[in-house]
């Protein structure tokens, strides 16, 4: 505990003059949060255990992706998929399968693998991203292990308001715009984007490799177009409805392997690999009635359906399939589920909350030529929390669920012919506490433990990986528990200070197991996913904003995190930097210009569970910004200014120096 304390400690009395405060800069937004959407823990104050970037703080560093939004958080960390070209996070230590993703309290994870890519989800027209980091509310749902992000849209609150955005940036450009009405009992919100790019330019310290020879990035390209709306109805002041539909259309290239690591088979055997769709669709029902004073009930209906199309190519052409490895592979899956959530306040000092989930995922995926197979999950989900006060300024929170997943159907194709894989049933408990002490107004503390747990995917049930993995259906939920230490304050008005420590044991980690046994027919040494794993994660995060003058503000963070995988100290856990550090200076010489230049530090991370690293980097960005005239405004910027040669995956680099210029219209 000693070695733990003090490698948390020790980095504490470099950073802790680091500061940011991301939230003072979301006021001119905060009004636009479709309150339908969030998922609170009643009767606390939740800022203290999850954070939240308003679309001011958004806009205002320029990212595009919900994925770069998130990385300007403490506790988190911008992640890749290098081989599939996906986007991802960590939430400490934490990825998306043990951190689901949600807009407006709805799921988004691919119901075959639990991940998403968040690449194609731009920011473009949303209000807010919550993130919850181990204790989460019970009330989001099954396998929120390590937290759970929650992106929430706009909720207009003018007769009319229209705001579009029109930028070039290096390889591409974007296009967005909203236009939204309130009338009060009735409001509308429709949104359309296009981000879209051709490639993005490759640092010139890039060494040209044999299938990437710098420049413009080989196969690099990405078109997400997203168009969405909602309908709202408030009849009542204690009553509101809202139909929401959302349609996104993303194609996408891979880009090949371009590191030298000889033991990555992608070195050997590169991937020629393309999206022609990426697709999803989500329409949704949202409704919440008080039924009095002191009982409300809330109600989330859905349909998510998300389709894809993988194309693998002989060879860097691109025009042709006749390899053993070329393929065209078809996924069209779908989401239904609801959840229903009853809120009580009648008992003094105590807030109480219950809520059922169901959740059924489907899973149906062939190849050109072959039939198609099918995998169903049944997920049911019950659980309650309760705030008790104590004292005015000391409160008490305790949540349990129950997790049941039981699948329906599981399919396999062999010697050309489907057949079932055998059915499987899993249940799990949730249980978590939490202690809170409001000192005064500006200063809170938070104690917290959290027993969560998240079910294997059909993915790590049931892939064979293209023969090189044993099916597993029986594996069992993994478990972690989350301990956190707390502390928040806002020090002479202005200075904004947040510290956390936190401790997570993992048990019954999902986890591949190489060379259980040799394929008879073709020689190969065959993996399979099983329920070996014993890992911690701890650190903290640091957090401080203070603006120096009225002119100049400056904001940062650091996150100092450890994962240590117990069982097998050898295999090295992936794609998690020991410390991240970001850092922000804001110069407002006049009322309508301001001046932002941003630091990111990462340091190195494994790309490989046998050790190969992709090493440390730092990230300069500069930004301008310019209001013409009232609504009307110009910005521009360069990211990465010194154009550094990183990756955050080896053999996959990313963007050298490139550009962007943005013309904004808001009425």
């Amino acid at each position: 505990m000693k070695k733990i304390l003090r490698s948390i400690i020790l980095p504490t009395a470099f950073f802790a003059l680091l500061n940011t405060d991301l939230r003072a800069q979301n006021a001119d937004t905060s009004r636009h949060v479709f309150q339908l959407g969030q998922v609170n823990i009643i009767g606390t104050r939740d800022s203290l255990r999850s954070d939240k970037l308003g679309a001011g703080t958004i806009n205002r560093y320029n990212r595009l992706t919900v994925s770069n939004a998130l990385n300007l958080l403490p506790g988190i960390t911008l992640t890749a998929v290098g081989p599939r070209n996906e986007s991802a996070v960590s939430v400490r230590g934490f990825d998306v399968r043990s951190v689901p993703i949600y807009l407006d309290g709805i799921p988004l994870y691919v119901p075959y693998d639990g991940y998403v890519d968040l690449a194609r989800f731009n920011t473009f027209n949303l209000s807010e991203i919550q993130v919850a980091k181990g204790y989460s509310s019970v009330l989001y749902g099954p396998n929120a292990e390590g937290g759970a992000i929650n992106l929430i849209s706009r909720k207009p609150v003018k007769p009319f308001e229209f705001n579009a955005v029109a930028g070039w940036l290096s390889g591409g450009y974007r296009l967005n715009t909203n236009i939204g009405s309130n009338l009060g009992k009735f409001y509308y919100e429709v949104s359309a984007s296009q981000l879209k790019r051709n490639w993005y330019p490759l640092s010139h310290d890039f060494k040209p490799v044999k299938n990437e020879d710098g420049g413009h990035r080989d196969n690099s390209y990405n078109n997400d177009v997203a168009v969405s709306g909602k309908v709202g109805f408030t009849p009542t002041a204690n009553q509101e409805y809202a139909i929401g539909y959302s349609y996104q259309h993303g194609t996408k290239g891979t880009p090949v392997y371009a590191g030298d690591d000889a033991s990555n088979s992608l070195f050997k055997s590169p991937r020629y690999w393309k999206w022609p769709n990426w697709d999803t669709q989500s329409l949704y029902l949202l409704s919440n009635n008080r039924i009095n004073s002191t009982n409300v009930i809330k109600t989330r209906w859905y349909y998510d359906q998300f389709k894809n199309n993988l194309q693998s190519f002989d060879d860097a052409s691109y025009s042709t399939m006749t390899k053993p490895y070329a393929f065209t592979s078809i996924y069209n899956d779908y989401t239904l589920g609801s959840s229903i959530m009853f809120e009580n306040t009648s008992f003094k000092n105590n807030s109480f909350s219950l809520a059922g989930h169901f959740k059924q995922d489907v899973h149906r995926e062939h190849n050109v030529g072959e039939p198609t197979r099918r995998d169903a999950d049944n997920n049911f989900t019950v659980g309650a929390e309760d705030t008790y006060h104590i004292t005015s300024a000391f409160k008490a929170n305790a949540g349990v669920s129950y997790m049941n997943r039981h699948s329906t159907d599981a399919q396999q194709y062999t010697n050309g012919v489907i057949s079932d894989l055998p059915a499987n049933s899993n249940s799990a408990w949730n249980l978590q506490g939490l202690l809170q002490y409001d000192i005064d107004t500006t200063n809170t503390l938070s104690l917290s433990v959290a027993r969560k747990t998240r079910f294997a995917t059909i993915k790590d049930r049931y892939s064979y990986r293209f023969g090189t993995a044993i099916p597993n259906p029986d594996l069992k939920a993994e478990n972690a528990v989350n301990y956190d230490l707390s502390y928040r304050t806002l020090l002479v008005g202005k200075l904004n200070i947040q510290a956390s420590l936190f401790y997570s044991k993992i048990n019954n980690l999902i986890q591949t197991v190489n060379n259980v046994q040799v394929d008879p027919k073709t020689g190969t040494q065959q993996s399979q996913v099983q329920n070996v794993g014993r890992a911690e994660y701890y650190g903290a995060e640091f957090a401080i904003g203070y603006p120096i003058a009225n002119q100049l503000r400056i904001d940062a963070n650091y996150t100092y995190l450890k994962r240590k995988n117990l069982s097998s100290p050898n295999i090295f856990l992936t794609d998690v930097p020991q410390n991240k550090v970001f850092g922000s200076i804001q110069y407002t010489p006049i009322s309508k210009l301001y001046v932002m230049a941003s630091e990111e530090y990462n340091s190195k991370r494994y790309s490989t569970s046998y050790g190969t690293v992709s090493g440390a980097f730092y990230l300069t960005n500069v930004k301008a910004h310019l209001t013409l005239i009232k609504g009307f405004s110009i910005e521009g910027g360069v990211n990465n200014l010194f154009d550094r040669n990183y990756t955050l995956v080896e053999g996959f680099p990313e963007a050298g120096r490139n550009y962007f210029a943005n013309v904004i219209f808001n009425y």
